[in-house]
């Protein structure tokens, strides 16, 4: 006979809610050593944490791209937590197996936006001229599938876009130096390099002294990129059943995560399906790991769970910027990286937003013959209703309607 006494439920240490974000409790938006745990576990427990979207419930699911257009960046990213791991140390290795990650039950939708080319911009902001425009994906079971990008159905690879440990003052002080010579050096890019701290939108969602909260506003490093901690990555397979060997800066270590997605490929560059979600995890310590695995930025085990898209068309990009001026570059893998994507975007004519939210697998083909750089783009098959394979009729044409835009109808 079951028995309530055998089956405890595993403990959710932050909870939020996911529609308000007028009392960040349990939340942050900046990197800061000073920054104190708001719940604290043992190594081997597991344990729940509750995450906003990464905006802080800014978008919403409608049919106008006006909030993309005015997000406001100094707001992001929402993380959840610190949490502390009892025991960890500066010089460890903190294991960190994903165990899980869903949408909140209430919350069953997510949006995949292209942002303004002044504001956050995107991979090809300056191809495009961005400007805003969003999917919004119903989120059921494993699957997504969007009224905004009507004849596509496909299975997520759930996880944590953001996830990282705290980094020591002298670890965010490197940060600040580097990027701020960065920035001088770039003064007037549009979209910028980087972010430098930005004490307006810094938030720690915790009750502390005033000048402990300005010193964080002051230093705190934006969240944007990814770093030595681990930070903004967005690789899609950190999903359920997944191990990440983070090192430790600071006593606990300081686990935050956020940015959670539904879905994404491996070419993220305007979103991927962002949804507000619950994240399940389990954490162990390995003593003096950093020196023992020369961890000068995180290890990950990728997830055994992934979708059957066995069936892919395959979309080769070189260094040689081909959808631009011609310009032969030298094993510039990002400039390949890009022309794979604008191949598959020219070939199926309207997947600026399908190519950042699907499955698609990108790799790098080849980086040894001088000048160019290969790179591949595969596009699952199985995602489409409809055929899209090369025929000697050509592609047959279809009307897919419209993504949502400004409500000022610029695209």
């Amino acid at each position: 006979m079951a028995t309530k006494e055998n089956s405890v439920a595993y403990p959710t240490v932050i909870q939020v809610d996911p529609f308000l974000t007028d009392d960040p409790q349990g939340l942050h938006n900046r990197w800061h050593p000073d920054i104190p745990a708001i719940a604290t576990v043992k190594p081997g427990q597991v344990f729940k944490v509750e995450c906003v979207d990464w905006t802080g419930a800014q978008i919403g699911n409608n049919d106008n791209s006006d909030d993309i257009k005015n997000v406001d960046l100094t707001k992001v990213h929402n993380l959840s937590g610190p949490v502390a791991v009892e025991g960890a140390e500066p010089g460890d290795c903190l294991v960190v197996d994903i165990l899980d990650v869903t949408p909140f039950e209430k919350m069953p939708w997510g949006y995949t936006g292209i942002f303004e080319l002044e504001n956050g911009g995107g991979l090809f902001a300056r191809e495009f001229n961005s400007r805003a425009c969003k999917a919004i994906w119903d989120l059921q079971g494993v699957y997504a599938s969007s009224r905004h990008i009507p004849g596509v159905r496909f299975a997520g690879v759930s996880h944590p876009g953001l996830i990282g440990t705290a980094p020591s003052a002298d670890l965010l002080a490197t940060w600040n130096k580097r990027e701020g010579e960065l920035i001088a050096a770039h003064a007037n890019a549009v979209p910028p390099v980087a972010f430098p701290p930005e004490p307006r939108g810094a938030y720690v969602g915790q009750d502390l002294p005033e000048h402990v909260r300005a010193k964080i506003a002051q230093e705190g490093a934006r969240t944007i990129p990814g770093r030595e901690h681990g930070g903004n990555c967005d690789i899609k397979n950190l999903s359920k059943g997944s191990r990440c060997y983070f090192p430790v800066f600071i006593p606990g270590a300081n686990l935050s995560v956020g940015d959670l997605h539904f879905s994404q490929g491996d070419m993220s560059f305007c979103g991927a399906i962002e949804m507000a979600g619950i994240i399940t995890f389990k954490t162990s310590i390995i003593k003096g790991g950093v020196e023992k695995f020369a961890l000068k930025q995180p290890i990950f085990l990728p997830s055994p769970v992934d979708p059957m898209y066995s069936a892919k068309l395959v979309f080769e990009g070189i260094s040689v910027d081909y959808h631009g001026d011609g310009k032969q570059y030298n094993m510039d893998a990002s400039v390949a990286y890009k022309q794979a994507a604008l191949n598959a975007i020219a070939y199926l004519m309207k997947a600026y937003l399908l190519l950042s939210a699907a499955p698609i697998e990108s790799h790098v083909g080849a980086i040894v013959d001088s000048p160019n750089a290969c790179v591949t783009l595969a596009l699952p098959l199985g995602i489409f209703e409809h055929d899209i394979l090369p025929k000697p009729e050509g592609l047959e044409k279809k009307d897919f309607g419209q993504c949502a835009i400004r409500s000022d109808g610029v695209v």
